[in-house]
C-alpha cells in the first residue's frame, strides 16, 4: 500500500506523512492507508534541485476515505550537482558561495503569503524538512493549473503583478531571508567576470557555426563587456526593491479556480534593482523556443508600462524612464551578454540549433538596442 522509494532521502516516516496529510486536509488526525511517490519530469536543468516528486494516496478521516496529494521538491547545495564539476578549481569556493540554495526553503518557512498583493498566491507549504546540512525537502500542496496562451495581454497582467510584488513593503522586508548575496555586484564579480566575459573575448568562439548569427553583434557585445563596470555603477543608483528572481511563465502558474498567478521557484528571490523580473518575463519562453522574437518590442513596452502601474498601486510612483533603464541594463547583464549558445558547441550545427542561435542573437541584439535607447 506504500511505495515512496522514489523520494530517496526526501522521504518521511509513515507517522510524519499522516501528520502532514492531516495538516493538508485541515483535520485533527488522519490515518494514511496508501502512498505512492513518482518522479516529476522537468526538462530544464536546475543546479540546486535534486528531484521533483508527486506523492499521492488515500487517508481515512472519521471512517471515510479521502485522496491527498503533495508536490515534493528536494533542494540541495549545488556542490552536489554534476554541473559543479565543470567549475574551474580556482573559483569553486566563490562559485559555491554565490549560488543560493537555502532561499526557497526560507521563503516557504516565512510569512510571504500574508503580504502578497491581491491576484498573487504561493503554494501552501505543509512542511520544510531539513535532510542534512546541505539539503532539504519542501512538501507543498498540489496547485491545479490550466494551459494558457501567453500573449501581450497576459504578459502585461503578469508585469503589473510583479510591479506590485516588487514594491510591497512586507515582501521587501524578506529580501535577505536566504542569506545569499545574489545581487548585481556579486553577479558581475562572479559569473560575468569568470565565465561570460573571458569567453566573449576569446577569438575562437566567434568562428563556430553557431556563432554566425552573432557576427554583426560581435563588436557591440565586446564594447558592452568593457562597459560592465559602468553599468554596474549606474545600477547602484537605481531604486533597490525585491524580485522573484526567475519570473518566467513557467513559474507563474495559472489556476482554473481563481484569477491571477501562483508563484513558484523562489530560489533567486532577493533584493534587486527595479525592473529585474521583467527580463525573464520577457525572454524566458523565448530562450527555450516557446515564443518568437518578432514581438519583443511590443511586449517590452507593454510590460514596462504595466510594471510601473503596479509599482504605483503600492505607493511607488517611479518615472517610466527609470524603470525602463534599470530593466534594459539588467537584461543586458543577466541575459544579453551570455547569449552565445556555448553549451551546444560540441554538437553538430543542425538546423534546429542554428535556429536557436538566431533566437539567442535576436535577444542579444534587442538587449543592446534597449540599452542604447534608454541611455
Amino acid at each position: 500500500m506504500h511505495d515512496r522509494s522514489a523520494l530517496g532521502a526526501a522521504d518521511v516516516s509513515d507517522d510524519e506523512l499522516s501528520a502532514m496529510v492531516a495538516d493538508l486536509l485541515g483535520v485533527p488526525s488522519a490515518e494514511v492507508v496508501s502512498s505512492r511517490a513518482e518522479h516529476v519530469a522537468y526538462d530544464i536543468p536546475a543546479i540546486t534541485t535534486a528531484g521533483r516528486y508527486r506523492v499521492d494516496g488515500e487517508t481515512v478521516v472519521d471512517g471515510e476515505r479521502h485522496p491527498y496529494s503533495f508536490f515534493v521538491k528536494h533542494v540541495h547545495e549545488w556542490i552536489r550537482s554534476p554541473f559543479f564539476a565543470e567549475v574551474p578549481e580556482e573559483i569553486r569556493e566563490f562559485a559555491r558561495a554565490s549560488v543560493p540554495w537555502r532561499t526557497e526553503g526560507e521563503i516557504y518557512r516565512s510569512d510571504l503569503g500574508d503580504h502578497l498583493p491581491e491576484g498573487l498566491t504561493v503554494p501552501r507549504a505543509v512542511a520544510v524538512r531539513d535532510i542534512d546540512e546541505s539539503s532539504y525537502a519542501v512538501w507543498l500542496e498540489v496547485v491545479p493549473t490550466v494551459d494558457v496562451t501567453w500573449d501581450v495581454e497576459r504578459d502585461a497582467a503578469a508585469a503589473g503583478m510583479l510591479g506590485r510584488f516588487a514594491g510591497t513593503p512586507g515582501i521587501r522586508a524578506l529580501a535577505d531571508v536566504g542569506g545569499h548575496d545574489v545581487g548585481v555586484h556579486s553577479y558581475a564579480a562572479g559569473r560575468l567576470a569568470h565565465q561570460v566575459l573571458p569567453v566573449l573575448r576569446e577569438e575562437g568562439v566567434w568562428h563556430h557555426p553557431l556563432a554566425s548569427p552573432f557576427a554583426p553583434l560581435r563588436q557591440r557585445l565586446l564594447a558592452a563587456a568593457d562597459r560592465v563596470p559602468a553599468y554596474v555603477e549606474e545600477l547602484a543608483s537605481v531604486p533597490l526593491l525585491v524580485a522573484h528572481g526567475d519570473a518566467c511563465p513557467n513559474n507563474l502558474l495559472v489556476r482554473p479556480d481563481r484569477p491571477g498567478f501562483t508563484m513558484i521557484d523562489f530560489g533567486y528571490f532577493a533584493a534587486m534593482p527595479v525592473g529585474f523580473d521583467l527580463g525573464q518575463l520577457l525572454v524566458g519562453d523565448v530562450q527555450i523556443g516557446r515564443r518568437a522574437t518578432a514581438d519583443l518590442a511590443e511586449r517590452d513596452a507593454a510590460c514596462v508600462a504595466a510594471y510601473c502601474d503596479g509599482l504605483a498601486e503600492v505607493g511607488l510612483d517611479l518615472p517610466l524612464a527609470t524603470v525602463a533603464r534599470g530593466h534594459a541594463l539588467l537584461l543586458l547583464l543577466f541575459t544579453g551578454l551570455s547569449s552565445l549558445p556555448l553549451e551546444h558547441y560540441e554538437q553538430p550545427p543542425t538546423p534546429a540549433l542554428l535556429d536557436l542561435a538566431q533566437t539567442r542573437a535576436d535577444i542579444a541584439r534587442f538587449s543592446l538596442d534597449l540599452v542604447d535607447a534608454t541611455g
